[in-house]
Formats: C-alpha cells, sequence, structure tokens
C-alpha cells in the first residue's frame, strides 16, 4: 500500500508541475535526441564513405598553370625579379604535390600539406605586389596608364589573379584543406556551401571540390561579398573581407581612368 501511495504522490507532483517545467524539459528531450542523431550520422575520422570519389588535381593543376601566365604576360615592372621567377617556383611546387598523391586527393601526407601552404603563401605573396603595382600606377600615373586598351587588359589580368589566388586560399584552408575534407570531413565547416545546409538539394556525400572554390572566389571579386557561400570561420570572413576590397579598388580604379582616358 505504501508503494502505491508513493506512485499516486508521485502522479500528483507530476500533473502539477508548471508548464514552462514541463516546456523546458521537453527542449532538453529534443536536443539530447538531435544530438544523438548527428552523432549517429557524423563520419568517424579516417573513414571514407562508401563510394566516395576522390578529388582530382586536373582542375587545381589547370587553373594554376594559367596564374603562371598572368606574370609573363604583365608588363616586366610588375615583377620584382624576372617574369619566369615565381612560374619557376608554381611548376616545382605543382610537380612536387602531384608526385605525394599522383593525382588523387585520397590520403593525407605532411608533404603534401605543408607544399599546398607554401604554393598558396607564393600565389598571394605575388597577387599582392602585382595589385600594389597596379593601384600604385593608378595613383601615381604608370606606362600602362595612357593608353585605355593597355589599361584595362593590364587591370583585367591583375584582377584575374587575385580571383585565382583567393580560390587556392579557399581551397586549402576549408575544413583543414582537400584531404582532410575528403578522409574526416569537419563536423562543423569553416565555408558553409548551400549543399552542405541543406541535404535535398545535392547528391549525398556531396562536398566541395576546387572548381566550388573558384566560383566563390569569382563571386566574391563581382559582388564585393559573399553571395551564396557564408563564411563561418574567422580567417574565411578576413579573406573574402580582404578580396572584396582588392576588387573594388582594382575595378573602380580601372574603369574610372579607363573612362577618364576616353574623354
Amino acid at each position: 500500500m505504501d508503494a502505491a501511495h508513493a506512485l499516486i504522490a508521485q502522479a500528483d507532483a507530476a500533473a502539477e508541475r508548471s508548464p514552462a517545467t514541463a516546456k523546458a524539459e521537453a527542449s532538453v528531450r529534443d536536443w539530447w535526441a538531435s544530438r544523438r542523431g548527428n552523432a549517429a550520422l557524423r563520419p568517424v575520422s579516417g573513414i571514407v564513405a562508401a563510394g566516395a570519389e576522390a578529388e582530382k588535381r586536373w582542375p587545381m593543376a589547370v587553373t594554376l598553370v594559367l596564374a603562371m601566365a598572368v606574370p609573363l604576360v604583365l608588363p616586366a615592372r610588375f615583377s620584382l625579379g624576372p617574369p619566369w621567377a615565381v612560374p619557376a617556383v608554381e611548376v616545382l611546387l605543382l610537380v612536387a604535390i602531384i608526385a605525394t598523391d599522383r593525382g588523387h586527393i585520397d590520403r593525407w601526407s605532411a608533404a603534401g600539406r605543408a607544399l599546398s601552404l607554401v604554393l598558396v603563401a607564393v600565389l598571394v605573396a605575388d597577387a599582392a605586389g602585382v595589385t600594389a603595382r597596379l593601384i600604385g600606377d593608378l595613383i601615381e600615373g604608370g606606362p600602362e596608364t595612357n593608353s585605355a586598351a593597355d589599361l584595362l587588359k593590364t587591370g583585367f589580368l591583375v584582377w584575374l589573379y587575385t580571383i585565382i589566388a583567393f580560390s587556392f586560399v579557399y581551397w586549402v584552408l576549408d575544413g583543414g584543406g582537400p584531404e582532410s575534407r575528403f578522409l574526416a570531413p569537419p563536423e562543423f565547416p569553416d565555408l558553409a556551401f548551400p549543399a552542405r545546409l541543406n541535404s535535398g538539394v545535392a547528391r549525398p556525400g556531396w562536398r566541395p571540390e576546387f572548381f566550388d572554390y573558384l566560383y566563390l572566389g569569382f563571386t566574391d571579386a563581382t559582388a564585393f561579398s559573399p553571395t551564396d557561400v557564408m563564411p563561418l570561420a574567422r580567417w574565411g570572413k578576413l579573406a573574402m573581407t580582404v578580396q572584396a576590397v582588392c576588387s573594388l579598388m582594382i575595378l573602380g580604379l580601372v574603369i574610372a581612368r579607363a573612362a577618364n582616358i576616353l574623354k
């Protein structure tokens, strides 16, 4: 009888609970259920989903070859040394990177990661140098600012170079790089692609590849702000801000100066 009275007392106490308490308990239960569901769906480090294909190097290699051509086409005064110096360094880095994984990004290598970071540093440093040279010429006057055609060509090449450089920044740094995104996708992405946020708009197991980051670099350079991809990590916000400012200065000053020449 005592046990029955205790059960009745507990039932009465539960019935007298305030709605706020019951709502709070329901919220906690829902949160815990969602956490358990996410844990079950979360990829395990080092285990690749069945049927997943490794990203290939050739899109990155083709884009890098295009970037190598830019210093060779720009006026020689835009290079700190011989115009072929930076492209030669990039060729050596590209060959070394491909040698580490034989053209398929399906394994993690400390050497490959270090080489990729060095390549990004070289691209960003050279892009910053040619951008600074162009802006200086636009403000103080340079040989290419006397002709609208020469100015538009030089401005376009510099603008294209910055897009490629920042595309490599996003591709190499997001989620620890392409190797990490393939082998152990991060739970919380640095750059939020729409297909990551809504699984209903992409095939199962979708992950961003180099062309997605190239598109990101192009849209940030033309819209001067994020479009469909949102930066969540602070480095992503900083990189997209710097790229937007550089593109705004290049396009704004080049178009204004070219229009003034044509008058």
